[in-house]
């Protein structure tokens, strides 16, 4: 590209031109770059508001997404600098090395992560629900309205009689692990004679 452009420039331009360009091309880069992660923004943000995603869910994402952008406009960056390759790739397998065995440390964390969005993109329940989460469709659970969904945990209002009013934390994984039985709107409707017979005492 250089020797294409020096016979458009005079002589005394020629030992400044090289680094002119690089100029450029860093400028490109780091101007690319900044559009590029200010146009993701905005499409993750009309996303969150078209799909109702919640914010604690869309800052997680837009971080990773900005951070991707950072370091692969960085990597650009130090090639153009004239760092070699082997050592861009020594230092990705390294980073990537501690990032495996990092993940697999904070897997459960991760797993309740990525459940929290199944559970926000496929709604198996939302907030005022009453959910109960069983081991078996036989055996009782966990009870009790949902008042919250985090990245961690589902809330739940507690609505047995031995702890009512207490709050139980689910972790989300374990919400793909049990049955979940959930009632819309509003607490579980009583039997007739279940009501009867807490009248008749």
């Amino acid at each position: 590209m250089l020797a294409t452009l020096t016979p458009y420039f005079p002589a005394w331009t020629h030992e400044w031109l090289g680094s002119f360009v690089l100029v450029i091309q860093l400028l490109i880069i780091v101007l690319g770059a900044w559009l590029l992660q200010r146009g993701l923004g905005r499409i993750l943000h009309r996303a969150s508001a078209h799909y109702d995603l919640p914010v604690h869910l869309m800052k997680p994402t837009a971080t990773i997404v900005r951070w991707i952008i950072m370091a692969t406009a960085a990597l650009l960056v130090l090639g153009l600098l004239g760092v070699s390759g082997t050592v861009l790739w020594t230092a990705f397998t390294g980073f990537a090395a501690v990032g495996a065995v990092a993940f697999f440390a904070a897997w459960s964390v991760l797993s309740n992560i990525f459940c929290a969005i199944l559970i926000f993109t496929a709604r198996p329940f939302r907030l005022g629900d009453y959910v109960e989460i069983l081991d078996t469709a036989e055996k009782p659970g966990a009870k009790g309205e949902v008042v919250d969904i985090s990245l961690l945990y589902v809330t739940l209002r507690d609505s047995s009689d031995e702890h009512p009013g207490a709050l139980l934390q689910i972790p989300n994984a374990l919400i793909f692990q049990r049955v979940v039985r959930r009632w819309k709107g509003g607490p579980p409707r009583q039997p007739a004679g279940s009501r009867a017979s807490v009248l008749s005492e």
